[in-house]
């Protein structure tokens, strides 16, 4: 059955957003939200496909890599554009750290056991034995250069600061994971959907189709990301919600969906590997090039050289942020995540709502600490194997 229409779909929810700003017409918050918001999605639905039909030419480590950037770039481009813009407005900073945390923290605490879960319950559909999500052995490397940052980011607390010399490191960081994911295997893609009919489409029509998706979706997040951003604040300030709740939680749940979408479908299937693989791979890439990338945008804005300063809030959803990828990265360390350490992971990542007080994130940060510490401890030997991945 033809699936071209999904990439019409999506055009047309795209379409109002491109012709408004090419316009010049200026929507008031909440009509913004609604026209530039879907186009986001749009984009991003738009890129997953052509990323995904695009492994066909790409060996599977780096493919996994790339998609999984490719995949979250409307959530870059907002982040980006909050950072760039405090350059020249000041208070835009926050909301730079505010969408920065709630990407990555959204990602691990929801996106993870979403698929976990989906995969065992696509197991008991197909009465097949209950088991844990298994990942690779080749996954060692994504857990290895995960670690490896989040060694890092146990500093930007302590400095109170996204500054150059972040950048120097993590950017750097990023570039060698992309280098060794290169050196992995090449393997047939298991595509679903849209991205499985590009895929089958012959080499060159294949390659233009993935070109054209690629620029006409980096067109419209060109397009919406600067007024989607502005009308999140814009809502929040006219109808007196919390600005950097609806920047941190709204602006990456909407530009995630359609990866942890893909994501689901994969682990729904069986599998496993492919779906938290990608995800695992979004996390290094949030934590590696999306943190680097922050100071260099506030300086091409107009920042200080010394970059964004964080304020008490921010550095407590930095700290809670660390902590979080810390026991993630204790939990995959045995390259099985369970059910039963889902629901933990989705039970921790809920109780920060009910609970917005200073003194209960850092509770919960080093609840999340001692768990990954005694996790660590009891599977230490499995610390050898990634070392080894590192080292190869």
């Amino acid at each position: 059955m033809s699936r071209w229409w999904k990439i019409a779909i999506a055009g047309l929810i795209a379409a109002p957003a491109v012709l408004l700003r090419v316009s010049g017409v200026h929507l008031p918050p909440l009509e913004g939200i609604l026209v530039f918001g879907p186009a986001v999605v749009a984009s991003a639905f738009l890129l997953v496909w052509a990323a995904e039909a695009a492994q066909h030419d790409i060996s599977g480590n780096l493919a996994t890599a790339i998609l999984a950037v490719i995949a979250v770039l409307p959530e870059y481009a907002v982040d980006l554009y909050f950072a760039w813009s405090a350059g020249h407005v000041p208070q835009n900073a926050h909301y730079a750290a505010a969408n920065m945390t709630g990407s990555n923290r959204l990602l691990l605490g929801l996106g993870w056991p979403f698929v976990t879960l989906l995969f065992a319950w696509g197991l008991r559909r197909r009465r097949e034995p209950p088991r844990s999500l298994q990942l690779e052995p080749g996954r060692r490397l994504d857990l290895g250069f995960l670690g490896l940052a989040s060694l890092y980011s146990v500093v930007i607390p302590f400095t109170r600061r996204l500054a150059w010399y972040d950048a120097a490191v993590l950017l750097p960081l990023f570039a060698v994971y992309l280098w060794r994911s290169a050196q992995g295997e090449r393997r047939e893609p298991e595509l679903i959907g849209v991205a499985r009919q590009i895929g089958e489409l012959p080499r060159r029509a294949r390659r233009v189709t993935v070109v054209a998706l690629f620029a006409a979706a980096g067109f419209i997040v060109v397009v919406a990301a600067e007024p989607f951003a502005g009308a999140l604040v814009g809502d929040g300030k006219q109808f007196g919600l919390d600005e950097f709740l609806l920047v941190q939680w709204l602006a990456p749940l909407a530009s995630e969906a359609p990866e942890l979408l893909v994501a689901g479908v994969l682990a729904l299937r069986g599998h496993g590997d492919k779906a938290l693989g990608t995800l695992l791979s979004s996390k290094v890439n949030q934590w590696t090039l999306l943190v680097g990338s922050l100071p260099l945008a506030f300086i091409a804005g107009g920042g200080a050289s010394s970059g964004i300063v964080l304020d008490a809030r921010q550095t407590e959803e930095f700290i809670l942020t660390a902590s979080q990828t810390i026991l993630g990265l204790a939990v995959l360390v045995d390259l099985r995540l369970a059910v039963w350490e889902s629901v933990a992971l989705l039970a921790l990542f809920a109780v920060q709502f009910p609970f917005p007080q200073p003194a209960m994130r850092l509770a919960l940060s080093a609840a999340y600490v001692a768990l990954a510490a005694g996790l660590l401890f009891h599977r230490r030997k499995e610390l050898a194997g990634i070392a080894r991945a590192l080292a190869h």
